[in-house]
């Protein structure tokens, strides 16, 4: 969905995790419509309730009224647990505002539970004073017997301190689709359906969207479509006429948080795919994508798929080594390759990315990491595979690293890696998550014109004179500004060369194992990344005398830049700086490092940043980490950055 922003852009202090009380006035109906700056909920139930296309509906239809948002799914890690189980609860957490914010939120205002398990496995994020809506028909005595509840929380007085909606979404489901020829069973399906209409009369969300989606995705079963918009249109009359929703509130569009343009939302995945598509139209060259599906990396062959137009070519392979190895083949007739996968892949896929390397061709490597080691957690986030992607290959062989940090910035991440990797002739990491791989936010759709120009020039002739004077073919003969060697499509008459695994002669790029010229390839590779340009790091330090910086990398932004802004916002000097290229590093960090007294470095890993920047620049940083698979929350931040300040 896109929508027009016409006003200039106005950054706010962000204090996740409170709906902030504004004007009341009376609605229709005698209901008092509240206004709020911001609100987060949260959709939590068993996997097949679908709660993640709740959340995504509610998402796009927030995202065409004009909030800033931000959102994060999180998906049980089994294929399919048992239903009603804990392992099997599926949730999606929403934050909008009426102004510019940057995480999902800490702690939800309003949960959706729409059985024992998801009230089990949630509530105790919920603060005080917020409102929970649980679905009564699901607290049989056996559904809370399986995640460990003796008595009824909804009748033992556990959920006292809260708002709570007793609402019997299966059984007013059922009797909404009365009409239709329908099962129980079936119709009971479409109570994640009612529970958005429900959601959406609260907030005043755009109806049209959602219906329009649901005739087109049930186009071929218009029965089903017409029961899914009756149950959504029950949802918002439930809501309109029940007492027991006595307030609704309202959000405005965040108008002032954004920069002329044309919007969308877009989740990081999508974004990164777009980047790829764009990347490759700036070159001129075609794409190709070699992949093996792996969580959560897999939604961006999904959607390369959809768009062979753009002159994009996909290929699922067997494993993982076969697709890199395909991608390299592309990268050496003369395409924009990409491989994609999550860390476990990339430990697979080493032996090829250090072949890349020696064979010195354009390579995207993109590795939407996940919680490790192994198989680990295949549904959570973590930023544990800087190190591997930094050293995880035999031999001295040095790749640049790209990390986006929003799910938008994905976008633009993926053309400079594209950058890099052309102009270089190098494979090129670039380092996204799942938490941006997943999450959305409102993202500008950029003209044309603003894109960078990523054309690049094969090699068409000779470009080398022997001593006798004949006019020969050097592979690695580099341009002395890059170090890049040339690019020779294969079939380019006069332009055969060897290729393969094993050291190269400077230049001829004949076998060689003489000690000095491996001593000169190696070190000249090392110099070809160390020489890479790339932006200066920007430092944001509004008063000029903070003592501390906190410097962070890839998905860590939101939370950090909203943890920043809440000690600012109490009188606190802290200065902000943010990496995007991880190898080389910008010029200017260590001068940067050397202008506070104490340098913090949140990560979600146990400090692999942190040892880069004391090995290179012997500063001791001060770690704060954590690997729990969920993204760090601003208020945790902010007080350990508040306790790093005054200690």
């Amino acid at each position: 969905m896109t929508s027009q922003v016409s006003s200039p852009a106005e950054q706010a202090d962000e204090a996740d995790g409170a709906v902030v009380g504004g004007q009341r006035r009376p609605a229709a109906g005698g209901k008092d419509v509240r206004r709020v700056d911001r609100v987060i909920i949260r959709f939590a139930g068993d996997s097949g309730d679908g709660m993640q296309l709740t959340g995504d509906r509610f998402t796009s239809e927030t995202a065409t009224f004009g909030n800033d948002l931000s959102t994060l799914p999180n998906f049980p890690a089994e294929i399919r647990a048992p239903a009603g189980t804990l392992p099997g609860v599926s949730s999606f957490q929403l934050h909008f505002a009426d102004h510019d914010i940057l995480t999902p939120g800490d702690a939800p205002n309003v949960l959706v539970a729409m059985n024992p398990a998801a009230l089990k496995a949630n509530i105790g994020d919920v603060p005080r004073g917020a409102e929970v809506i649980v679905n009564t028909d699901e607290f049989t005595k056996r559904a809370m017997q399986k995640v460990g509840y003796e008595t009824s929380p909804l009748e033992d007085g556990s959920l006292d301190g809260f708002q709570v909606h007793p609402v019997p979404l299966t059984t007013l489901t059922v009797e909404a689709l009365k009409e239709f020829d329908l099962s129980r069973k079936d119709a009971g399906r479409s109570k994640n359906m009612f529970a958005l209409g429900l959601l959406s009369w609260m907030y005043h969300r755009p109806t049209e969207g959602t219906e329009r989606f649901l005739n087109t995705k049930f186009a071929k079963k218009p029965e089903i479509a017409a029961a899914n918009i009756a149950a959504f249109r029950a949802g918002w009359n439930f809501g309109e006429t029940t007492e027991d929703f006595a307030v609704s509130y309202e959000v405005a569009p965040a108008a002032s948080a954004f920069p002329p343009g044309t919007y969308r939302n877009i989740s990081g995945n999508l974004a990164l795919s777009y980047g790829l598509i764009a990347a490759a139209r700036q070159a001129d060259l075609p794409l190709y994508l070699g992949s093996y599906p792996i969580t959560p990396a897999s939604d961006i062959l999904h959607e390369l798929s959809k768009h062979k137009n753009f002159g994009v070519r996909t290929f699922q392979a067997e494993d993982e080594i076969a697709g890199i190895g395909a991608a390299l083949g592309a990268a050496f007739g003369g395409s924009l390759a990409v491989t994609t996968t999550s860390g476990p892949g990339v430990a697979l896929k080493s032996e090829t990315i250090g072949l890349a390397v020696s064979l010195e061709l354009p390579l995207l490597v993109v590795d939407i990491q996940r919680g490790g080691p192994s198989t680990g957690l295949p549904t959570k986030t973590e930023q544990a595979d800087l190190l591997q992607a930094m050293y995880g290959r035999n031999g001295e062989a040095p790749v640049p690293i790209v990390a986006p940090r929003t799910p938008a910035d994905c976008f633009d991440a993926a053309l400079e890696a594209a950058r890099i990797a052309v102009t270089y002739r190098t494979p090129v990491f670039l380092l996204s998550d799942g938490y941006l791989a997943n999450g959305s936010e409102p993202w500008r759709i950029p003209e044309t014109d603003e894109l960078p120009d990523l054309r690049t020039q094969f090699a068409t002739g000779t470009n080398h004179t022997l001593e006798d004077g004949t006019e020969v073919f050097w592979p690695f003969k580099r341009d002395p500004q890059t170090l890049a060697r040339p690019w020779a499509v294969p079939g380019t008459p006069g332009l055969e060369h060897r290729i393969g695994g094993i050291e190269k002669q400077d230049g001829t790029g004949n076998i060689s194992y003489d000690p000095a010229n491996h001593d000169f390839m190696v070190r000249t590779r090392q110099a070809k990344v160390d020489g890479i340009e790339v932006p200066d790091l920007e430092v944001g330090d509004a008063s000029g005398d903070a003592r501390l910086l906190v410097l962070g990398w890839g998905s860590t932004y939101g939370p950090i830049t909203a943890a920043v802004r809440r000690l600012r916002a109490a009188g606190q000097s802290i200065a902000q700086a943010h990496l995007r290229h991880l190898n080389p590093f910008p010029r200017n960090l260590g001068e940067v490092l050397k202008r506070y007294d104490k340098v913090v470095i949140p990560e979600m890993n146990l400090g692999q940043l942190a040892t880069l920047i004391r090995a290179e620049h012997l500063v001791d940083a001060v770690s704060y980490n954590q690997v729990n698979g969920m993204p760090f929350k601003a208020e945790q931040l902010a007080t350990a950055l508040k306790e790093a300040i005054d200690g």
